[in-house]
């Protein structure tokens, strides 16, 4: 009788196997401790190429085009017919399509898109490691890389992230230019954004490890600008030119009220909170607004209990506690508003702290959020009990709302109707700027009826100042923007705040400002800049 010989099962490399592989590799061609992470941001234009020799050089997308690369990471076919017709400079690729280039080392892994909502999963993932995919920021694969070439070397290594500017508007670097590259969706620029902050709970993590991770360029979290990587690598820079503010002239306008949306990003800190109000201030906003909520009931003790890492404890319990303003906190905003004559007002996300601010404190406005639109007893307690002005976010909210809001809030001297989108941030298709106008509408009618005055408005979830424009256009007499002062490591809930150390908030109040002036007078009338011609 035959014997019959069963052939040995054949292993398969895992993924984080196959990366350790090509990080070996890599690293053997090198003796430096130095590692380039490398993305088509403009700012790459700047960085003088003695920076990336004698360097691993990991590309991102068809950043070879900038300069050579060991390895390039992409999950889009359009980047495969770009290095293609390029002729390729990369010595291997790592991607999940079927890209093939003869003599090249390609290493396929699984692509993992960027979910509403998943940052967690994604820095879950990261800090695993048991496996490895190219994930939607794959900044984070490329630092996968570097630290498996960092296990291979068994010593710690300087990673320079070169290119990462996060400004989709600026464009890309020039030696990157490709026909292939995509349109610039509002997806794609909501997706580049988010990645910053991706890009800093990841350096959060990287703390006390193998690698020394460096972001090259003029972010809040860089710790080198271009001109200062090229002097280290002792190559002389050029200084760029500094845009100049924008002047208005004193014309007639529509009332438009700016607010900056501080939340608790002053994370109860009374000099924080102090920067943030000036800074608000000086940008010219007419309003800063503050949360209050009581923790010990707002939460569950389960959710109190939580473990959460931040400077202020173990819990997440620690966490809230720490963020919340209390009676010298709300007395210090309410005399340094007055001091410098700007106003201000917070969203107050439940009873006891509807009561205790009401009576502890003249409140100017109240403002309840979209958060907590489902909370109808709340809500109608404060229309039975308040006759003061009352704003409204719309987020997460129908028609059925709206109605309910005007058939409740009777009583009050006016009610703001801030139309929102509650995704953080909001894509471009998603604005729906007409609701603004639908609320500018509403406040005709409603002006010749007994009932509150309706005031129409915009709360911005989404980046930059486009949108608020447009809503001051449709009607807005209020529009609001998240702000914070810089960036954290720890806090993962401002990624559509714009931070006050920048020009930032300046901009975008400067462009409400303008819309306002393009606006004009709603009487038609003969301009002194005109003229007939003949």
């Amino acid at each position: 009788m035959r014997r019959i010989v069963e052939s040995p099962p054949v292993m398969m490399k895992s993924s984080a196997e196959a990366v350790s592989e090509l990080a070996a590799s890599t690293a053997a061609k090198y003796s430096t401790d130095t590692i380039v992470i490398l993305g088509k941001g403009p700012s790459a234009d700047q960085v003088h190429s003695r920076v990336f020799k004698d360097a691993v050089v990991i590309g991102i997308n068809d950043a070879e085009r900038i300069h050579p690369t060991d390895i390039t990471i992409f999950y889009e076919d359009w980047v495969g017919e770009s290095v293609a017709e390029d002729g390729l400079r990369s010595s291997a690729y790592v991607t999940s399509t079927s890209f093939r280039a003869a003599e090249r080392t390609v290493v396929r892994l699984p692509y993992l898109p960027l979910s509403n909502d998943a940052e967690d999963q994604v820095l879950l993932r990261f800090q695993d490691r048991s496996e490895v995919a190219i994930e939607e920021a794959m900044f984070l694969t490329a630092l996968e890389i570097a630290r498996a070439v960092a296990d291979h070397r068994e010593r710690q290594q300087t990673v320079y992230m070169v290119g990462f500017d996060f400004t989709p508007d600026a464009g890309q670097a020039r030696a990157a230019s490709s026909q292939y590259s995509p349109e610039l969706s509002s997806r794609r620029r909501a997706g580049i954004e988010l990645q910053e902050y991706i890009l800093q709970n990841a350096l959060y993590t990287l703390k006390d490890t193998n690698l020394d991770v460096q972001h090259v360029g003029t972010r809040d979290f860089s710790q080198l600008t271009p001109e200062l990587l090229n002097e280290r690598f002792h190559v002389a820079v050029e200084v760029s030119d500094v845009p100049q503010p924008v002047d208005y002239e004193d014309v007639e306008m529509p009332p438009v009220e700016v607010t900056a949306e501080i939340t608790t990003n002053h994370f109860g800190d009374l000099d924080r909170l102090e920067k943030l109000v000036r800074a608000a201030h000086a940008a010219g906003a007419d309003w800063v607004k503050v949360q209050k909520r009581d923790v010990e009931t707002f939460y569950t003790p389960a959710q109190l209990a939580s473990p959460y890492k931040s400077p202020f404890g173990d819990t997440f319990g620690d966490y809230r506690h720490q963020l919340e303003l209390g009676k010298d906190g709300f007395q210090f905003l309410d005399e340094l508003t007055k001091d410098l004559g700007i106003g201000w007002f917070a969203s107050v996300l439940d009873k006891p702290s509807f009561q205790w601010l009401t009576n502890e404190l003249d409140v100017p406005l109240v403002k309840l959020p979209s958060t907590i639109s489902e909370k109808k007893d709340y809500l109608q307690y404060v229309a039975e009990n308040y006759s003061g002005s009352v704003v409204v976010s719309t987020g997460m909210t129908d028609k059925s709302y709206e109605n309910w809001l005007l058939e409740t809030f009777t009583n009050q001297d006016a009610l703001y109707l801030l139309h929102c989108n509650s995704a953080y941030p909001t894509p471009d298709e998603h604005t729906n700027i007409g609701v603004v106008r639908h609320y500018a509408q509403l406040s005709i009618q409603k002006g010749n009826k007994t009932g509150p005055r309706i005031v129409p408005g915009y709360s911005s979830h989404d980046y930059g100042w486009m949108a608020s424009a447009l809503a001051v256009a449709a009607g807005a007499q209020m529009v609001e923007k998240h702000v914070k002062l810089g960036n954290t490591e720890w806090a993962h809930f401002d990624a559509v705040a714009v931070d006050m150390t920048t020009t930032a908030f300046s901009e975008y109040v400067d462009a409400v400002r303008q819309a306002q002036l393009h606006v004009g007078s709603t009487q038609k009338k003969i301009t002194a800049s005109e003229h007939h011609k003949y």
